[in-house]
């Protein structure tokens, strides 16, 4: 399964998250089959990542790579020197996806609105210039991705957000998807915390999957790509097979309607950034 996004780019449904990933786990996750891989200057791993996919016997054009720029370096210079240091660490020329991480470097800087904008100019040139294939926002809100759709020239072709069965983000996930920007869920199984909710293995019993395999199948329903974390092998595939897993409507009707549960707590306009 994949999506394509609004400047025709295809993308797996399903990717890889290595916030806080191992070498190991990263090396398994190439030999299970995953061919999108999502990182960030904020993890400090992107030089783990480019040697694992050097040595992995994959060539360039064969997987994508994803990053993030800062919210400490916000700004056109600053994301520009980033987005060097990215390539650098990476050992690569290009970048598949390349998202501003944060939309506020903190919650006292009134100047966030121009920073941001200042930072998709920047990202802008680089897409231009054949260095970036899409261009996205992670953690923007819909009052965050408004300042920057107002005045671009490239449309964000992705959205990352923190979205899982009890924490939706409806009113976010609605504008982006009216917009035809592709939404990614990090979190799509809440780091855990939904997994032992009642209806979720119920809904594991029925299918006769696991509890992680429903919220996977679950974004996939709502048309959203999601990030999912592993360390080891099995759970690695179990996560690849999800895609093979088609909900029934009422059960992901009663996913919809979940109450709140599994909130990270992370928030742009509240903050308590551990971020992912």
């Amino acid at each position: 399964m994949q999506f394509t996004l609004n400047n025709g780019l295809v993308i797996p449904a399903v990717g890889f998250g290595t916030y806080k990933a191992s070498g190991e786990a990263m090396s398994l996750a190439v030999d299970a089959g995953y061919r999108y891989f999502d990182t960030a200057e904020f993890y400090g791993n992107e030089g783990m990542l480019g040697e694992v996919l050097r040595k992995s016997g994959l060539r360039r054009e064969d997987y994508m790579i994803a990053s993030k720029v800062w919210k400490e370096h916000l700004g056109y210079s600053a994301t520009l020197e980033a987005f060097s240091r990215t390539l650098e660490a990476l050992g690569t020329n290009y970048i598949d996806v390349y998202l501003i991480h944060w939309p506020r470097p903190d919650l006292v800087r009134e100047d966030w609105r121009e920073l941001d904008r200042e930072t998709w100019r920047a990202m802008e040139e680089l897409y231009s210039a054949g260095k970036i294939r899409a261009l996205g926002l992670s953690n923007f809100l819909p009052n965050h991705a408004e300042n920057i759709i107002e005045v671009c020239r490239v449309m964000p072709a992705i959205a990352q957000l923190e979205f899982h069965a009890g924490h939706m983000q409806a009113c976010a996930v609605r504008y982006y998807r009216e917009r035809k920007i592709q939404v990614q869920a990090w979190s799509p199984i809440g780091r855990g915390r939904v997994l032992g909710d009642e209806l979720i293995r119920e809904l594991a019993a029925k299918y006769g999957v696991s509890p992680v395999q429903v919220c996977l199948a679950f974004c996939l329903a709502e048309g959203v790509m999601s990030l999912p974390k592993a360390s080891s092998r099995e759970r690695l595939r179990e996560n690849l097979e999800a895609l093979s897993l088609r909900l029934e409507g009422e059960d992901v009707m009663c996913l919809e309607n979940m109450p709140p549960l599994g909130w990270s707590g992370e928030h742009p306009d509240r903050e308590r950034v551990k971020i992912v």
